[in-house]
This record gives C-alpha cells, sequence and structure tokens, in this order.
C-alpha cells in the first residue's frame, strides 16, 4: 500500500480552494465531507444564508466524490491529489458546483457531436511579502513585457514553479512577464476542458504556494495596482467534431469563409456579453480592469487576431484555429468561467443568433463597438440575471448563491476606500 497522503480539492464559489488531507488506505475511489455552508461564506470570512447554501437549515453536509482514475501527483511531499465532484448529502449533484456546471457544458457539446477543447492563459501580479507582513510590489529591476531571466524574477520563484510543474506533472506551453512588472503570464497546453482546467485550477494553487515559500504572494486579482494594468483569464477554445478534425475556421474575419459553427459561436458570445460579464468578472475589482482601450474584453465585438476584442479568433487555420474570448479574470471559479463562455458560445449555434460585422477600429481611438460591459459588478449582476438562457444554461441554482454572496461583497467592499479594495481580495486571488 502507498504510503502517500491524498490530497482532495474542490473550487469553490470565490475560486478558493478547499480541501482535505486523507490517509493512504483512503486512495482510490472515495469520497469526503465537507459542510454545505461553505457556499455562503465570503472573502472576509462573514456567512451568508445564499441561496442553496442552507446555513438557516442546519448547515448540512454534502460531499466530495472522487475517482481513482483521476488520482495525481502533487508537488507536496509524499502526497497525491484529486479534484472532485460535489454532491448534496442524498447523493445527487450540488447544483453550485462549478465542476458540474462544466461537465453539463461539455454533454451539451457532445449532444451537438463535439468535444470542447481548451487552453487558459493566466496573468498575475506578484508581492512580496515585507518583515512587518504588509505587501509590496515585487522588485523587478529592469523587467518588462516578455522578460526572462533574473533581472524579471530576482528571487527565481518562476523557475521554482516551472520545476515543481514539471515534477507534478503539469504541460506547461509558456511562461513570461506580461506588460506591467511585476506582472508574469502562465500557460498550459492545449486539452481536453475538464483536463485543462482541473490542471489550470491546480497549477494556480501550486503557482501561489511555490510563490509563498520564496517570501512572494502571487495574486490574480484583475487590478491589484491601480497605476498599473490588468490581469485576465483567457478562454481558448475549439471543437472537435466525430472525425477527430478542428471544426473551427480561423484566420478570416469574412463571414462567408466562416463556416456556420465558427459564426453561431461567436454570435453567442457577443450575445451574451453583458450577461456573462457577471460570472467571469467577479469581483468589484474586476471593473476597474474592465475599461475601454484597455485591451481587456471590454467591448462587445469580435475580430481575427486583435487584442482589442473580446472574442478573438486565431490568426491559424486547420489544426491551430480557436477562438479566444479575453473578458475573464482570476476572481473568477475557472470552471463556472469555461462553462459560462462554452454555454454562451453553443446558444449562439442552436439558437442561430445573427453574427454583426468584425471591428475595423483600433480599439483605442477608434471601435465599431457600442455596447461594454456593465460599469460595475452590481450592474453586471443585473444583466447576467436578466439573461435568462444563459442562467438556465450554466445553472439557476450556482447563478442565484452567486449573485448573493457577491452583492455581499459589493456590501463590504462599498464601504472601504477604493485604494483599500484589492486588500480585501489580494490573499485569496
Amino acid at each position: 500500500m502507498s504510503k502517500d497522503r491524498l490530497r482532495v480539492l474542490f473550487c469553490d464559489h470565490l475560486n478558493v480552494a478547499r480541501g482535505k488531507y486523507l490517509p493512504a488506505w483512503k486512495i482510490g475511489d472515495g469520497a469526503t465531507r465537507f459542510c454545505r455552508g461553505t457556499f455562503g461564506v465570503t472573502h472576509d470570512m462573514g456567512l451568508i444564508p445564499a441561496p442553496g447554501a442552507m446555513m438557516l437549515e442546519g448547515l448540512p453536509d454534502m460531499e466530495v466524490i472522487y475517482r481513482a482514475e483521476e488520482i495525481r501527483g502533487g508537488w507536496e511531499n509524499a502526497t497525491r491529489m484529486v479534484v472532485g465532484d460535489l454532491h448534496a448529502s442524498d447523493g445527487t449533484p450540488l447544483p453550485m458546483c462549478g465542476r458540474g456546471a462544466l461537465k453539463r457544458a461539455i454533454a451539451d457539446w457532445h449532444a451537438l457531436g463535439y468535444e470542447a477543447m481548451v487552453g487558459i492563459e493566466l496573468e498575475a501580479f506578484a508581492f512580496q511579502i515585507e518583515p512587518d507582513g504588509t505587501l509590496k510590489p515585487y522588485d523587478t529591476p529592469g523587467a518588462a513585457v516578455y522578460s526572462t531571466g533574473v533581472f524579471a524574477d530576482p528571487r527565481g520563484f518562476t523557475d521554482a514553479i516551472w520545476n515543481t510543474a514539471e515534477a507534478a506533472g503539469f504541460r506547461i506551453d509558456s511562461m513570461n512577464t506580461e506588460f506591467d512588472s511585476p506582472q508574469y503570464e502562465f500557460t498550459l497546453t492545449y486539452d481536453t476542458a475538464l483536463k485543462a482546467v482541473d490542471d489550470i485550477f491546480l497549477f494556480r494553487l501550486m503557482a501561489r504556494e511555490v510563490a509563498f515559500r520564496h517570501g512572494i504572494v502571487l495574486t490574480f486579482l484583475p487590478k491589484p495596482i491601480a497605476a498599473k494594468g490588468g490581469s485576465g483569464v483567457h478562454v481558448n477554445f475549439s471543437l472537435r467534431d466525430g472525425a477527430g478534425g478542428n471544426a473551427i475556421v480561423g484566420g478570416t474575419a469574412d463571414p462567408a469563409k466562416l463556416n456556420a459553427l465558427t459564426r453561431g459561436c461567436i454570435a453567442g458570445l457577443l450575445h451574451h456579453h453583458r450577461g456573462l460579464a457577471g460570472l467571469v468578472a467577479p469581483c468589484a475589482n474586476s471593473y476597474d480592469r474592465l475599461k475601454p482601450a484597455s485591451l481587456s474584453g471590454y467591448w462587445c465585438n469580435w475580430g481575427v487576431d486583435h487584442r482589442g476584442v473580446t472574442t478573438r479568433i486565431s490568426a491559424e487555420t486547420g489544426a491551430a484555429a480557436r477562438l479566444e474570448h479575453r473578458m475573464g479574470d482570476g476572481a473568477a471559479n475557472p470552471y463556472t468561467l469555461t462553462a459560462a463562455v462554452l454555454q454562451a458560445a453553443r446558444l449562439g449555434v442552436v439558437n442561430n443568433y445573427a453574427l454583426p460585422p468584425a471591428e475595423t477600429g483600433d480599439c483605442f481611438e477608434t471601435m465599431d463597438a457600442t455596447v461594454g460591459v456593465p460599469d460595475d459588478l452590481g450592474a453586471a449582476l443585473e444583466a447576467l440575471e436578466a439573461d435568462t438562457a444563459l442562467v438556465e444554461a450554466v445553472g439557476e441554482l450556482l447563478v442565484a448563491n452567486h449573485a448573493a454572496v457577491k452583492r455581499e461583497e459589493i456590501a463590504r467592499t462599498s464601504a472601504l476606500a477604493p485604494e483599500a479594495v484589492p486588500g480585501y481580495y489580494i490573499r485569496h486571488v
């Protein structure tokens, strides 16, 4: 019998990794219980009666069910890891589970004859922990966009992340500094949707833990430094047909040269643009990042190889063709984020939404788009709730729980000075 312990994890509504360590004899198919009231917890450890959390119904159990075939090596000594699915105490799937929402989105695409393939790009800022416990932007002398080497990371924490990731079996596509200092980008290789999101959820946790051991708080918060740019989570996806080929068409902004599937996916993402914001950009700080001329996914538009648009078609064709959705950020549960993007795209296909022309402006000084995201999180939640088709596709109780917790978050952050809002999130996001 293995002497390894097992670390069982799930991703909650706040994109916080929750879990337990279990003994070696529980390695295999299994389950472990948690309090369902976790889904009523806020970032500052408040507890509210959010829909589905059952705070006022005795705070019953929920169960994380895990499968032996999904147990993997980890990055801690003598510890294996697994991500589980959440179920209610009666054995039914827990509606608030983001991983469950992603599995439903994958199944909905399967019903149309396609397998969703996903690649996710993460952006993050690094803060060094000062002797008094305060956080200061990491000192990276000489760093610039696409920097590598010691001037970009004098403490070498990204080298440690790279080495740990490889040892743990993550498949890195690239790692580099981003536009602002001290900002970094981490990208894993493309994979089937569930595998890709499991990997990115675990990689993010691993990266934060490794960085912390180097005296660094790595935050995926959308706008931790007001005077600098923001950090996003870009969801790249394509759809594999029954023959194993890529069914997405890339490399052209001419709708006549795009197939119906690609047109429908883009149209769906545009049609549900404002509703999506409430799920994929889900914190008060998100709307400091989502501004015009910020390359952030603000505008309801699309184009080919254009970083100013929200839905970007790759310049590649054939097997490498894909769509990139650029609105989301690291405050979002990545399972829910990816599920929402895939469902919005699917709705465009099944409902045959009309596709508007591609963006022709530069999105700094000129743009064709006239619709952006809502102005703040409160308005984004209202837009989400008004988008009944998207709510039904992602999950009605998941959205209701999300909206309740986020409205409490709005109340708590609105009482803070603007410069203090990032501190509400930064140690968790």
